[in-house]
Formats: C-alpha cells, sequence, structure tokens
C-alpha cells in the first residue's frame, strides 16, 4: 500500500473511531501493526494529514479525530497548581462531576504557552494516563512550572463547570483567589 491509500485508511479508522459511543484513540504501534509500516512512518502520516487541515489530535494514549462541537456544552478555563503526585486526585475531581479535561497549557519562559491534548472523560482514561505516567511516558508539562497549569474543560453546562471549579478549590488545587 502506497503512503496515499495507508494516509486514507489512517483517516477511516480514526473517523469510524469517532463515530461511536465511546471514541477510542489509536495508538501510532496500533496503526503501524494493521498498515504493516514503522510506528516513525505512522508519525509522518499522521504530521501530513494534520498538515492538510485533518482534525487529528494526539492524547497520551493514541490518535483520534478532534470531537465535534456539541450544542449546550460549556467550555471553560481553569487555572491549577498542585504537585504532580495529585494529578490523579484533580483529574478525577473533574470526571466525577461530569467534567472532560479537553487539555492543559503551560507557559513556559522560553517557549510561550505549551498545550497537551489530554481527552480524559472518564475514570478509565484517568487510569490509563496514571498508568502511562508511571511507566515513564514522560514528564508532565506541570513539571516545568512548579505546578502552575491551565485546563480546558468541557462540562454540560455553567453550573456543572461551577461544581468543579468549587471542588477543585476545595481540595487546593485552583490557583488564584
Amino acid at each position: 500500500m502506497n503512503g496515499e491509500k495507508r494516509r486514507e485508511r489512517i483517516l477511516e479508522l480514526l473517523e469510524a473511531g469517532a463515530r461511536g459511543a465511546e471514541r477510542q484513540p489509536l495508538s501510532a504501534a496500533r496503526l503501524a501493526r494493521l498498515m504493516d509500516v514503522s510506528r516513525q512512518a505512522i508519525v509522518g502520516d499522521i504530521a501530513l494529514l494534520r498538515a492538510q487541515g485533518k482534525a487529528i489530535i494526539a492524547t497520551a494514549r493514541g490518535y483520534m479525530m478532534e470531537a465535534p462541537a456539541q450544542p449546550g456544552r460549556y467550555v471553560g478555563k481553569l487555572a491549577c497548581r498542585h504537585s504532580l503526585a495529585d494529578t490523579e486526585k484533580e483529574l478525577m475531581a473533574v470526571v466525577e462531576l461530569g467534567g472532560e479535561v479537553l487539555d492543559v497549557t503551560v507557559s513556559h519562559r522560553l517557549y510561550g504557552d505549551m498545550t497537551g491534548q489530554l481527552n480524559i472523560a472518564t475514570r478509565q482514561d484517568v487510569a490509563a494516563f496514571m498508568a502511562s505516567v508511571a511507566a515513564g511516558g514522560g514528564r508532565l508539562l506541570l513539571e516545568l512550572t512548579g505546578g502552575l497549569h491551565l485546563h480546558t474543560v468541557a462540562c454540560r453546562d455553567r453550573d456543572a463547570f461551577v461544581l468543579i471549579e468549587d471542588r477543585l478549590r476545595e481540595l487546593g488545587f485552583l490557583y488564584g483567589p
């Protein structure tokens, strides 16, 4: 299969995953096995698809199509500060109240804003993310800024967002007043 056909197939697989009730990311390793190419070839294919304007996001668990906008869904930002050890507690607090942690952003003094896609919406997502961290999946962005970071959180409405905000404040994770 040539590169163009492979990229078409990758896009088909990602779009099929986006249509399911549970959006499941596909790892580069899994895509590589399915396409019988190297993981690096898949990473390159994804870069080319993104350059063509395809709405593909990378998460800690793999690639997926960006979620379509949902009417009536509230999206807000939360400034947080905590240690690496409190990451799981923070994420669980959000998902247990019906929120989805879309991303994390830190302001780095040399590189400016750096954002990582998370798309964590369930307890299982939190567990998978934390397992990746434990397995040495890399340093968290909050480690670059003394724990200070910004999350984009989606939930059903503004009231749900306020509940999440209040819970993070109770836990001592919300930064500022």
